[in-house]
């Protein structure tokens, strides 16, 4: 809590601009049946109905089969989607962001964006040493800073709502994607192209709207003396 409220005190002038200029990130794991619409029941609290078959909704086996991606975006312009196989250590991590971050960052440079931010979690990979050293290193030869995040803050990362998003339109798009069928490979490789495909179609307005929250989440975030908020 005290380090969360340090942090929204440091940012808490910051304008819709400012946070613009912040290189959001991460990774998530988006899972065969990862359909985020909730389901309401109602129903009577006794066993009988808890457990009849028409309030159960079923899962599959395999439906916990995953494809593990990272992204990010800058402002109202989204950065690469990378799909990751196996899990992320240090020296993978740093590999996605020399080869898809830096990328990302020179060509938002070229097109006039200055004094960028880059954001990430305090996951073990990302605060390692060597890849502290590394970004600070790569910063100042790309011309962008590290920012210091606070712990266990996932509702200040607008880049979740982006997950949920990404998510939710997969199956509103691809209905059958929770009950797909084959290999684990076949299945991921069929998840790629589907999350591809709607990662690219994400629309500037959206990107406005999470970047705009910001000023408003470190409000509450103020407002709640570091205790988490609804976002």
């Amino acid at each position: 809590m005290k380090k969360r409220l340090e942090w929204a005190r440091a940012h808490r002038y910051w304008t819709v601009e400012d946070w613009a200029t912040v290189a959001w990130s991460d990774e998530s794991a988006i899972q065969k049946d990862s359909d985020t619409h909730t389901v309401w029941v109602w129903r009577h609290q006794n066993k009988t109905e808890k457990y009849s078959p028409k309030n159960i909704v079923g899962k599959k086996r395999d439906g916990q089969l995953s494809q593990m991606v990272w992204g990010c975006f800058v402002g109202n312009k989204l950065g690469p989607i990378v799909f990751v196989d196996g899990t992320i250590k240090k020296e993978e991590y740093m590999g996605i962001l020399e080869q898809n971050l830096l990328q990302f960052i020179d060509a938002l440079m070229v097109d006039g964006l200055r004094d960028i931010v880059f954001q990430q979690d305090n996951a073990r990979p990302h605060t390692a040493n060597i890849t502290r050293d590394w970004l600070k290193n790569v910063g100042r030869e790309h011309g962008f800073i590290v920012m210091d995040w606070p712990p266990n803050s996932p509702d200040m990362n607008p880049i979740e709502n982006l997950w949920a998003q990404l998510k939710l339109e997969l199956h509103r798009r691809y209905p059958d994607t929770k009950y797909l069928s084959g290999s684990p490979a076949a299945i991921r490789g069929i998840l790629k192209r589907r999350l591809f495909e709607v990662w690219w179609e994400i629309g500037e307005g959206t990107l406005n709207g999470l970047v705009g929250s910001m000023p408003k989440r470190v409000s509450a975030l103020l407002s709640a003396r570091g205790w988490y908020m609804g976002y």
